[in-house]
């Protein structure tokens, strides 16, 4: 376990649990401690506080025992003479984190700050999380949190793999074309994305919007906020899918965590620096389970426990191989893929022909043929072979030699495919079939 990752983390909860505190006390001065205080459009109150600790918060009153239970989760920050903090003091950091993020959100909105205001920004799709605001509900305001509605329908494609899993984006990416092109790799996959935070005020919300991205419930790519505290947002999301379609009950904090760290495929993609609330709320994701993957150089927790294969990988975006920052992004997107253990489906190669196993046996009549592979005018051959991880493009296809359009109609030539293909599980007995 990383000293450096741990001080961060901790340091981090600290400062978001005491502004917690803070804004609460002077909600509770304002508005009374029996305001209404939960987001809109969900059965499930505050869902992360409920999925956790089983507390239906209803009013600004029950919001504190939320942060004392927040409060008597931190730890102290380890002194300089600690080189091995514990794993679950850094977890229980993060969850302390999440706690205090969520009734700040709470707060926000009986403010009537949620959801954030970002002028010129128009959402596709329906959202229901702030109905006072204009007649569609987004004109000029980031989303908040996610209605139910969407939740179940999105739910059904998470749970029968339509939809593989989800990314929480956090920070700004190198450039608006990268960030443009790391949002369009997840996308091409059916990967839910969840975008907010800022690095020096800038956030890859911003670089969308610059670029003219649509966004919204109907392109799979929703705002959250411009900082790092509504990333609890994301979390709060996977909480309801464990209650909604795991059976869970408010409360079952362990099974809770479970279910995601099993059945819901998430990862966060930390673009830009790291301050110290991004390393507590990456402790609270590592929490269900769900990796970090950084664009800068920050120590790294490989070894495999808590998540499915590494909890925090670094990846330098200058650093990473590739022709163009363009290659770096879709390179970046891949390994965040395979370290979480995404399995992405594939459901229609897009080829001008039926195929599959069961044409290979099929006769091709000489006046639908166009050119002639194998047989008995040429040589060709297909063979596959296991190789590392690091030296696989996914999808990547080179063509090497003449093209076929230059051969005559109805002739022959040369054919060699060569497919490499690597995988954590895969083996070399598996490449036969």
């Amino acid at each position: 376990m990383s000293r450096y990752i741990a001080t961060r983390a901790i340091r981090g909860a600290h400062s978001v649990v005491e502004e917690a505190e803070q804004l609460l006390e002077r909600a509770l001065a304002e508005k009374g401690a029996t305001a209404p205080a939960a987001f809109p459009n969900t059965a499930y109150h505050l869902p992360l506080i409920l999925g956790m600790t089983g507390r239906e918060v209803e009013t600004l009153g029950d919001l504190r025992p939320i942060l004392e239970q927040a409060r008597g989760l931190l730890h102290p920050v380890p002194p300089a003479r600690r080189w091995t903090p514990y794993l679950g003091e850094t977890l229980d950091a993060g969850m302390a984190t999440l706690l205090a993020q969520e009734s700040i959100e709470a707060v926000r909105f009986v403010y009537g700050e949620e959801p954030q205001s970002l002028p010129g920004l128009n959402l596709s799709g329906t959202s229901f999380t702030a109905p006072d605001i204009s007649a569609n509900g987004h004109n000029g305001h980031l989303n908040g949190p996610i209605d139910d509605i969407q939740l179940r329908s999105w739910g059904i494609q998470l749970v029968d793999g339509r939809m593989p899993g989800f990314a929480a984006i956090v920070g700004a990416a190198k450039s608006n074309e990268v960030a443009v092109k790391i949002v369009r790799e997840l996308q091409r996959r059916n990967i839910l994305i969840f975008l907010c935070g800022n690095v020096n005020g800038r956030s890859i919300i911003h670089q969308l919007q610059e670029e003219g991205v649509e966004m919204g419930y109907d392109t799979y790519i929703i705002p959250f906020g411009i900082d790092t505290i509504s990333a609890v947002y994301a979390l709060g999301f996977a909480v309801r899918s464990a209650l909604t379609f795991g059976g869970m009950k408010g409360g079952q904090s362990r099974d809770i965590l479970m279910y995601n760290k099993n059945r819901v495929f998430a990862f966060v993609l930390a673009l830009g620096e790291v301050d110290d609330l991004k390393y507590a709320t990456a402790a609270g994701a590592i929490n269900f389970g769900f990796p970090v993957i950084a664009d800068t150089i920050i120590p790294e927790i490989l070894p495999t426990g808590v998540t499915t294969y590494e909890h925090v990988v670094s990846m330098p975006f200058n650093e990473i191989a590739g022709a163009d920052d363009l290659e770096r992004a879709e390179k970046l997107v891949q390994k965040a893929i395979e370290v979480r253990g995404v399995k992405v489906r594939i459901a229609e190669v897009p080829v001008p022909v039926p195929y599959g196993s069961a044409f290979e046996g099929e006769r091709v009549r000489k006046a639908d043929m166009r050119v002639e592979f194998g047989g008995k005018y040429s040589r060709a051959f297909e063979y596959l072979r296991m190789t590392d991880l690091n030296a696989v493009d996914d999808g990547k296809i080179e063509v090497i030699g003449p093209a076929w359009d230059e051969v005559p109609v109805g002739g022959a030539m040369d054919l060699g495919i060569l497919v490499e293909v690597a995988g954590r599980k895969m083996q070399k007995d598996f490449e036969p079939v």
